[in-house]
This record gives structure tokens, C-alpha cells and sequence, in this order.
């Protein structure tokens, strides 16, 4: 299990007088590389041994020199530990001459190394709180790893050709039984009796952090599925081993490519504060913009390497785009590659304008995968609103069915309403179930019909919340329910009087589908269900409350406020819906993505730098201004001219509507 570097082994031993000069005033880096090689002694004496017997005598000759190692360190300690401290690693020593198991030494190793920490203050082993970058370590690995180890981690590098033993195949399923602190460690301090040396001076704790997990997630597939909030946090899943994760995660025997892609999305998990992913997309965009200038300029070279440096800043990003969207993740991959290598060959201008458009369109929809995620507020805001005004407007409705009927003395028919209003909720939950099944069936076509259902809830919403706008006036409420009903209830069927109110209630009921369907889509894949569903609950209770007011105690509710918020309230979600929609549609390959530099990025509001989206949303306020000035201006105006020709017929109108104003 060695890992192979360029230098000899003696660049470990030449540490010791930077350390010698350091231990009087601070013991901590002697501590720390101390209990850092007894560690490595341990992990290749595990792999050595086996039942009491050598299954790897390499392996237990490395523990041996890494023990060699620890005592030398342990000579730097302060006089007063130096010989209990060297007398301990001695008695690790003794274990390994018995062959005892690996469990006792681990177990002597471990003490030994708490106490001495314990007894100068110190703390081992300081993971870094956040992941670390992966682009970094990808960097630092190029650099520093891959002439002996290979590109891809094989052991097949270049430099490593003529040494002895050989550079570690770092893809090797062997290591499942390393943490990336184990990783962490042999960069530091070298492996001992091989050509890999300390970078412990050569490089900061952040750099070899970073290329300690670059080197963990080699073996390991393409991150995929979400990662559990228990496993978010590095500092502890980087003392983690593979093997034990997958243990945690509840994976028993040989491991399946979706566990182990899994295990890759944990490690990888990067917990960016907001508006990090942007920063990092932009910082790609400003490397591209640069290396496609070069290319004008005829520095192909420069531009190539320009395009690579692009290319490792996405990739601090790429996991999360590919756990979301696999497919994307790998047409990126490709169009980075043709930039590197067309801008290395001398692209003609119009190839490199069209390989510049693709890549924009392609980290457009990357961005909006990774970075478009509404707040939880955000969301149980539209969700409570949502239900509470589709609940309300179905509560108004069926209550004012039964009020007429009760005016009309057919108060005796209201089970037809009932029985009416039952089959519209059971068939507004059979809606649901279908519209959902339809998106499980057709998984390759999910981004397209996630976009048209956001299209379809787009019109929905804009002729609703003009619906309500239009009945912002109380009088013409009344007339509106009751000119639904009336031919229902002279005509005396009662097939006719529950299909009234069947129909009354499904349209709210469908809308509520349609929408809740649309937020979900609009939340993405992670965090959209809590907040949503308590959104439901709240507006729930307040419909109960509002059901047994309305009821039990004859509150009139103040109509005209609700139609103005929620009318205008439903417009904000249309407008939101409609840029989202259209960029969906755009990741399903069903609609262009021209890419317009000058447009802003508001994700809240839908707004995404594209041609398409921003004019569907620009059609969309032309209509909403179209129906303010209906509403206030034109149809006032025709009203006030229309009372004026013929004031009778009109009065008579507006006073039987106003007769009934409020009731529900």
C-alpha cells in the first residue's frame, strides 16, 4: 500500500533537524508526526498480517520502518518524556516481533499516542471542518502525484516506471480499508522504504487536505444521490474508511456501482455557503472568456492551458452537477475537452464561436442545477398560500352553493353538494396519482414533461390570478356562483345539482395539483418536502379555522382584499413558473439556449441570462399590464357609459348582486 513519490526516502530523515529546532518552544509538530507515523505502522502491519500469520511481508517491514521512524521522532521530545516515550514505541515494536494481531496494535498505538497528546496539550489530527476542495487537490495531484501514479491513479506514471517497488495503484479495491486521513498522513510523512517523500514542508496542511481526497475518490465511481445530513460533516468521515462508510450506510458484502457512487457523494459532498456555486461558475465563464481570446490572438498553446485552468475550477462544482444530472456532467466533460484540444489546434472563428455558445448553454443549465434552489421560506410561503386561497376559494364556493339552496327552500338537497364535492376531492387525489405516475414511467423524458407541466401551471396561474382580479368587485361574487348553479337546481335532478358542485370544486382541486406539482419541480431535488408539506399543514389549520367561522358563526370574510393578494400573489408565482419552465424545457434539449451576457441572474424571481426564458416572462408582464389597465381603466370607464345609456337595467343589476354581497 505504498504511495509513491519522486524523491528518496532519505527526504523523510531530513526533516528531523527542521523538528529538533522546534521542540523545545512547541512540541506539537513532534507530537502530531509522532503519533502520524506509529498510525501508518499500524495500517501496514493491518494489511501484513492476517490470523496470526505474513500474508504481506512488504507491509510489515514498511510498519516496521515507520516505527523506526516514531522513535527518532520521539528522541525530540522534551528530556523528561523522551524515554518513556521511546520505551512505549519500543513495546510496539515487540508486538510486531510476536505477530500479534492487528487489533492489539492498534489498540497499543492508540494509547500511546492519546497519552502523549494528552500529556503536552496537544490535538491530533486537525481535520478541516469543511470539505476540501476537490478542484485543489486535483491541481496539487497533476503536479506533484501523477508522473509516478499515473492520471488516473494507476501506478503507471512515467517517473515510476524504473522504481522499486513500484508506485501504489491508488484505484486499487484493496484500499476500502483507507480513511482519506490515512491519505492524509502518508502525504505528510512519506512512506517509508520506498521513493515517496514528505510533503509535509513542500506543501500547506490545505493543499495536501485537498489532494488526500482527490486521491480517496480515484477508485471510486461518479458521485450520485443524495447525501445524508448525518454524513455532511468531513471532520469526522475523513477518519472514516471506505469500508467503514459503507458499513455505516448500511451496505453489507461486495458493493454495487450505485453504492459506491454513493460513497463518492459523500465524500465529495461539499457544503457551499450561498452564492458560492455562482462565484464559481463565473470564475469559469471569466477563464473561458479568456482563453478564447487567446485563441483570437493565435496563442493556442496559452489558451489551452487557459481552457484546463477553466476546467479545474468547475470542477470544485462538477460532482454536485453530476449527482443532479449525470448526463449534463458528461456533455460539459466533452465540450471542455474539444475547447482544450481545438484551442490547442488553431480553431477556425466559426468553430470557435460555436463551441463557445455550446459551453455557455451547457454551464447556464449546470448553474441553474446546482444553484437554484429556493429558500424553505420561500417555499412554505407559496405552499400556505397556495392551499389556503385554492381552499378558500372552494370553502366560498361550496358555501355558497348551500346558502342558495337554502334561499331557494331546497335546503333539503344539500347532500346532493356533498356527495359533489366528495367525488371532486377523490378525483382531485386520483389527479395527483396519475400526474405523478406519468413522471416515474418516463424517467428519460422527465425534464421535458417537468417543463411543460411548469408552462401549463404558468397559464394556469396568470388566468386565475386574472380571474381574481376580475372579481375584485364583491357584487358580481354572488351572481358569479349562482349563475353556475341555477339551471342545476330548477331543473331538479340530482345528478345535475352534484355534478355542479363536482365541477365547482375539481377546478380547485386540479388547479391545486397542477401547482403543488409545479412548486415541487421548482424546489429541485433536495430540501423541497419539509417546507412544502408544513406549508400544507399551516394552511390547512388556518381553512379549518376560516371552514368553522364561516359556519359555525357566520363571519363574513373581506373579499376584496383576498382577491387583490392573492391575485397578485398567484402573478409572482406565473412569473417565477414561467422562467423555470422555459429552463427546463431548455435542459430537455426541447428548447435553444441563447445565452445573453447582459442579463441579470435572479433565481427567486426565474430569472435566468437567456433569450428564451426572459421572453416568456416579457410576454407575460405586456399581459399583466394589459390587465391592470382592463380592469381599473377600460372596464370602468365602459361600466360608468353603459349606467349612464341606460340606468334602470343597471341598477336593477347591481342591486340584486349587492342583495347578496358577502354571503358565502
Amino acid at each position: 500500500m505504498s504511495f509513491i513519490g519522486v524523491a528518496p526516502f532519505i527526504a523523510l530523515l531530513a526533516l528531523a533537524p527542521a523538528q529538533q529546532q522546534q521542540a523545545p518552544g512547541d512540541p506539537s509538530p513532534v507530537v502530531r508526526r509522532l503519533a502520524t507515523t506509529a498510525r501508518l505502522a499500524a495500517d501496514e502491519y493491518r494489511v501484513g498480517v492476517r490470523d496470526g500469520r505474513v500474508i504481506a511481508a512488504n507491509e510489515v517491514e514498511e510498519a516496521r520502518l515507520f516505527l523506526a521512524e516514531a522513535r527518532r521522532t520521539a528522541g525530540l521530545l522534551p528530556a523528561a518524556e523522551r524515554a518513556g516515550t521511546i520505551a512505549s514505541v519500543d513495546s510496539i515494536v515487540w508486538l510486531i516481533d510476536a505477530t500479534a494481531s492487528p487489533d492489539t496494535v492498534d489498540a497499543r498505538v492508540q494509547l500511546i499516542t492519546t497519552a502523549v497528546a494528552r500529556r503536552f496539550n496537544v490535538t491530533l489530527d486537525e481535520t478541516p471542518a469543511a470539505t476540501p476542495s476537490i478542484a485543489r487537490g486535483a491541481t496539487v495531484y497533476r503536479e506533484q502525484c501523477a508522473s509516478c501514479h499515473g492520471t488516473l491513479g494507476r501506478g503507471d506514471g512515467p517517473a515510476g516506471a524504473t522504481l522499486s517497488p513500484p508506485p501504489a495503484n491508488l484505484t486499487d479495491t484493496t484500499l476500502r480499508g483507507s480513511s482519506p486521513i490515512d491519505y492524509y498522513h502518508r502525504i505528510t510523512i512519506g512512506v517509508a522504504g520506498t521513493s515517496m517523500p514528505s510533503f509535509e514542508s513542500r506543501l500547506s496542511a490545505d493543499d495536501r487536505w485537498a489532494a488526500a481526497l482527490y486521491a480517496s475518490l480515484l477508485r471510486l465511481p461518479a458521485p450520485q444521490g443524495a447525501v445524508p445530513v448525518a454524513y455532511r460533516n468531513f471532520a469526522e468521515t475523513a477518519r472514516m474508511s471506505d469500508a467503514q462508510l459503507l458499513a455505516a450506510t448500511g451496505v453489507t458484502g461486495q458493493p454495487s456501482i450505485r453504492e459506491l457512487s454513493h460513497l463518492a457523494a459523500i465524500r465529495s459532498y461539499q457544503a457551499d455557503a450561498p452564492g458560492s456555486s455562482g462565484a464559481v461558475f463565473s470564475m469559469v465563464r471569466a477563464q473561458l472568456d479568456t482563453a478564447f481570446a487567446l485563441v483570437e490572438r493565435g496563442d493556442g498553446a496559452a489558451a489551452s492551458t487557459k481552457a484546463f485552468d477553466a476546467y479545474m475550477t468547475f470542477e470544485q462544482v462538477e460532482r454536485s452537477v453530476r449527482a443532479k444530472n449525470g448526463g449534463l456532467a458528461d456533455q460539459l466533460e466533452t465540450a471542455f475537452a474539444t475547447v482544450r484540444t481545438r484551442a490547442a489546434g488553431g480553431a477556425a472563428p466559426a468553430e470557435l464561436t460555436a463551441m463557445r455558445g455550446e459551453l455557455a448553454a451547457l454551464l447556464e443549465n449546470a448553474e441553474r442545477v446546482v444553484g437554484d434552489t429556493p429558500s424553505p421560506f420561500n417555499l412554505f410561503m407559496q405552499s400556505f398560500v397556495l392551499l389556503a386561497r385554492e381552499g378558500l376559494e372552494a370553502i366560498l364556493i361550496v358555501g355558497a352553493l348551500l346558502t342558495f339552496l337554502t334561499k331557494t327552500g331546497a335546503g333539503h338537497r344539500r347532500r346532493d353538494i356533498h356527495i359533489g364535492v366528495g367525488a371532486a376531492v377523490g378525483a382531485s387525489l386520483l389527479t395527483a396519482v396519475v400526474l405523478e405516475t406519468v413522471f416515474q414511467i418516463s424517467p428519460a423524458h422527465r425534464e421535458a414533461l417537468e417543463g411543460l407541466t411548469m408552462v401549463v401551471a404558468t397559464a394556469v396561474l396568470f388566468y386565475v390570478s386574472y380571474w381574481l382580479l376580475s372579481k375584485m368587485e364583491v357584487v358580481k361574487w354572488n351572481h358569479f356562483v349562482r349563475s353556475k348553479v341555477q339551471d342545476a337546481v330548477t331543473g331538479g335532478s340530482a345528478l345535475a345539482l352534484a355534478s355542479a358542485a363536482f365541477l365547482a370544486v375539481y377546478r380547485e382541486g386540479f388547479e391545486t395539483v397542477l401547482f403543488y406539482k409545479a412548486l415541487f419541480i421548482s424546489g429541485g431535488a433536495g430540501g423541497t418536502v419539509m417546507p412544502v408539506v408544513a406549508g400544507i399543514l399551516a394552511g390547512s389549520a388556518v381553512l379549518v379555522v376560516v371552514y368553522i367561522a364561516i359556519n359555525r358563526f357566520g363571519v363574513r370574510l373581506p373579499l376584496k382584499p383576498f382577491f387583490g393578494i392573492t391575485s397578485a400573489f398567484l402573478y409572482y408565482m406565473a412569473f417565477v413558473f414561467a422562467g423555470k419552465g422555459i429552463a427546463e424545457l431548455q435542459e430537455g434539449g426541447l428548447l435553444p439556449t441563447t445565452i445573453l451576457a447582459w442579463a441579470p441572474r435572479v433565481p427567486a424571481l426565474g430569472i435566468y441570462p437567456t433569450l428564451e426564458s426572459l421572453g416568456a416572462q416579457a410576454v407575460l408582464v405586456l399581459l399583466f399590464v394589459t390587465a391592470l389597465i382592463w380592469t381599473f381603466l377600460i372596464e370602468p370607464r365602459r361600466l360608468r357609459v353603459t349606467s349612464e345609456l341606460v340606468p334602470d337595467a343597471v341598477g336593477r343589476g347591481a342591486g340584486a348582486d349587492a342583495a347578496g354581497e358577502g354571503a358565502p
